[in-house]
């Protein structure tokens, strides 16, 4: 089965992919207050509220690299 979507398409997916992730983050970080944060953890929440405040996005091959 093939299907066919227009990069403009493309890119609204990856959006809300994207948006997708970030509220996961958010609510994991509400959710769960009593466990503590990595370093790592604490950067990533961050980068992710910075995120949310620019409405910025990421691209395919970010996607691809960061999912693996």
């Amino acid at each position: 089965m093939d299907v066919t979507v227009t990069e403009s398409q493309l890119k609204l997916v990856l959006h809300k992919l994207d948006a997708v992730r970030i509220e996961l983050l958010r609510l994991r970080a509400i959710l769960l207050p009593e466990e503590e944060l990595s370093q790592k953890e604490k950067k990533e929440l961050e980068k992710a509220r910075k995120e949310i405040a620019e409405g910025s996005s990421t691209n395919l091959d970010e996607l691809i690299k960061e999912l693996g």
